[in-house]
C-alpha cells in the first residue's frame, strides 16, 4: 500500500468532525495552510470535495457525510494499534492466558495467593499450570510455556532467569517418629531409617545422596516418587522419612502447612548446599507488557511469601 498515508486518516477526523480547515489545524497543531493542502490531498485520494462553502462555514458532501460516521472509530484504532505497547497496557482489561510451570509444591502452596492476586488485579487473566515432567527449554522456545519457576537446571543460553528466593533440604516425618525421641539425629540413625526419595526422572541421583560419601551411610530408600508433595504424605502415613525444600512447609500465605498436615521437620545430619528458585522464560517475552507485569506480580508473591 504504497499510496495510503495513515496520517491523512487523524487529518480526515479532524476536518470532518470541526468541519472548519482553521479549527482542524489548531486541534493537530499545524498551521492553516498546512491543514489546506492536507484537505487538497485528501480530496485527491477520495475522489470527492469532502468540505464544501456554505456562505461562511464549510458543509460536508454526501460522502464526506457517510465518512463521518465511520472515520472516528478508524482513527481511534490505528492510534492504537501504531502507539507504543506500554500505552496500550491496561491491566484491568488484560484477557489472557499465561502457562507456568512449576513443581507441585509452589501449586499447592502457593497457587491460591498467585490467582487471587492475579484475579483482584486482572479479572480477564486465567493460569495454566502445564506438567513439569523435565526441564527443557523447548516449549519455553515455542512459547507452550510462558514462565517456568524452579531450578535452573536448562542448558538453553538465551533463557532470561531471575531469582525468587533462596531454599534448603530438611527433613520431615510423621508427628511422633521415634527418630526424633532420642535427641540429636546421628547420620547413622538417620540413613538406618526406610526412606521415601523424590525424583522427578525417577533417577536415583539427587544432592541428599551425593553428600552421603561412605558406603555405611546410604540411604535405605522404600520408594521413589515424582513430588515432593506426595514425599510428604506418604511420610506423614507411615514410619518413612522424606528429604523436601524447607519451602515445603509453609510460608507468609500458610504458616503452619507441614505441622497442620501432621508432619514434623527436623534438620539433616549432612550438609545440603542451599540453591534458588527462580522464574524461567524466553527473552522474546522481555518487553511484553503483560509477561512484564505478570514476571512482576509472581515475583513479589514469592517476596511476601518467603521474605529473605
Amino acid at each position: 500500500m504504497p499510496n495510503v498515508d495513515l496520517n491523512l486518516l487523524t487529518a480526515l477526523d479532524a476536518l470532518l468532525s470541526e468541519r472548519s480547515v482553521t479549527g482542524a489545524a489548531r486541534r493537530l497543531g499545524l498551521s492553516v495552510s498546512a491543514m489546506s493542502r492536507t484537505l487538497t490531498r485528501l480530496r485527491a485520494v477520495t475522489g470527492d470535495r469532502l468540505l464544501l462553502q456554505a456562505g461562511r462555514t464549510l458543509v460536508l458532501t454526501p460522502h464526506a457525510e457517510q465518512l463521518s460516521q465511520r472515520i472516528p472509530a478508524l482513527a481511534r484504532e490505528a492510534q492504537a494499534v501504531l502507539g507504543r505497547a506500554e500505552h496500550r497496557f491496561d491491566v484491568a482489561t488484560l484477557t489472557q492466558r499465561f502457562t507456568l510451570r512449576a513443581g507441585e509444591g509452589f501449586i499447592e502452596l502457593l497457587g491460591a495467593a498467585l490467582v487471587e492476586r492475579i484475579h483482584h488485579a486482572a479479572p480477564g487473566v486465567q493460569l495454566r499450570f502445564a506438567p513439569k515432567p523435565d526441564w527443557d527449554a523447548q516449549p519455553l522456545r515455542e512459547g507452550a510455556i510462558d514462565l517456568e519457576i524452579g531450578i535452573v537446571r536448562t542448558s538453553a543460553p538465551e533463557v532470561r532467569t531471575r531469582l525468587l528466593f533462596r531454599d534448603r533440604y530438611v527433613g520431615v516425618c510423621r508427628s511422633g517418629h521415634p527418630l526424633l525421641e532420642e535427641g540429636d539425629i546421628s547420620v547413622a540413625r538417620w540413613a538406618a531409617c526406610g526412606h521415601v526419595m523424590t525424583s522427578r526422572t525417577g533417577e536415583a541421583e539427587n544432592p541428599i545422596d551425593a553428600a552421603l560419601d561412605t558406603p555405611d551411610a546410604k540411604r535405605k530408600v522404600l520408594m521413589v516418587v515424582p513430588s515432593y508433595t506426595s514425599a510428604m504424605q506418604l511420610a506423614r502415613h507411615s514410619d518413612m522419612l522424606a528429604v523436601v525444600p524447607h519451602s515445603c512447609l509453609g510460608n507468609t500465605f500458610l504458616p503452619a502447612f507441614a505441622t497442620t498436615n501432621g508432619l514434623q521437620a527436623f534438620e539433616l545430619p549432612v550438609p545440603i548446599p542451599a540453591f534458588n528458585i527462580s522464574a524461567i522464560w524466553h527473552p522474546r517475552l522481555d518487553h511484553d507488557p503483560a509477561h512484564r507485569w505478570f514476571r512482576g506480580e509472581v515475583l513479589a508473591l514469592c517476596m511476601a511469601g518467603y521474605p529473605r
